[in-house]
């Protein structure tokens, strides 16, 4: 059975306990927090062993979840380097922070994997991404495949691309909750109720996101499908690329790309 640590245990480091949980997969967890009254109230909500000792936990674990905030991440590994051995590996979901500098902090015997989640985790359809860094091997990403698999969809890109991935799927879920409000904005412009509004904004999201998943299609090829001659969704398409929707999009992803890269200072 793999003993899995998360330090720093918040919002996804939950959405990960309740994952494995559900999956019931064969995997014994711990975490830590900052302080003891959090540590009590995460084992009373969670059911997992919680406290505040992270050199505890990196003798314990074999797998090391570091859930803490960037700038918080060199002090952490600092000071549980001494711990360290090639036996751990240490899965990152700090945005940013490279695994050359997390190899660095941690002591430099540990395999390390970069992790960008993004917040639908908490409900089992999340998209994370994983890069493998120094002295991964394939057993280490399918395990990492295996854990974050339990709160939704996984997919492996070069660490490269990671900012990337953070300007896109990180902070996607943003984007995504200001398109449903202007829907719904829109559905009340109409006449439709409030809630109705949402209901319909939300759920045409979802479907229309599934259909792009299950059928493996461009979507492009789907957009086509709904789109009639002389009908009204084509009028709608118009609008919308008189507003420069898809530039504007393209525009944000771009800008928190780059802010991924000034977060490290490149």
């Amino acid at each position: 059975m793999k003993k899995i640590g998360i330090i720093g245990i918040g919002k996804m480091g939950e959405a990960l306990v309740r994952g494995i949980h559900s999956a019931q997969a064969d995997y014994s967890l711990e975490a830590t927090t900052r302080t003891a009254e959090a540590a009590k109230e995460a084992h009373k909500r969670l059911g997992v062993k919680c406290h505040t000792d992270n050199l505890k936990l990196a003798q314990d674990c074999d797998v090391l979840i570091l859930c803490v905030k960037p700038h918080q991440v060199e002090a952490v590994l600092t000071a549980i380097a001494g711990q360290l051995t090639s036996r751990h590996l240490i899965l990152s979901i700090c945005a940013s922070i490279t695994t050359s500098q997390i190899s660095t902090w941690s002591g430099g015997k540990c395999a390390v994997i970069r992790v960008m989640p993004n917040t639908p985790a908490l409900i089992n359809e999340g998209m994370t991404v994983l890069a493998a860094g120094p002295r991964v091997e394939s057993r280490h990403l399918n395990l990492a495949e295996q854990i974050f698999g339990t709160v939704g969809k996984t997919a492996r890109v070069e660490e490269s691309l990671m900012d990337g991935v953070t300007g896109l799927s990180g902070c996607g879920p943003a984007y995504v909750y200001m398109i449903i409000e202007a829907f719904s904005e829109a559905g009340v412009k109409v006449g439709l109720p409030r809630k109705t509004a949402t209901l319909l904004a939300a759920q045409t999201l979802l479907g229309a996101s599934r259909m792009v998943l299950e059928r493996g299609e461009h979507p492009a090829a789907l957009k086509d499908e709904v789109t009639t001659p002389a009908g009204c969704t084509i009028d709608g398409l118009m609008a919308l690329e008189e507003g420069a929707l898809r530039a504007t999009l393209i525009r944000a992803v771009v800008a928190a790309t780059e802010r991924s890269q000034k977060l490290r200072g490149n």
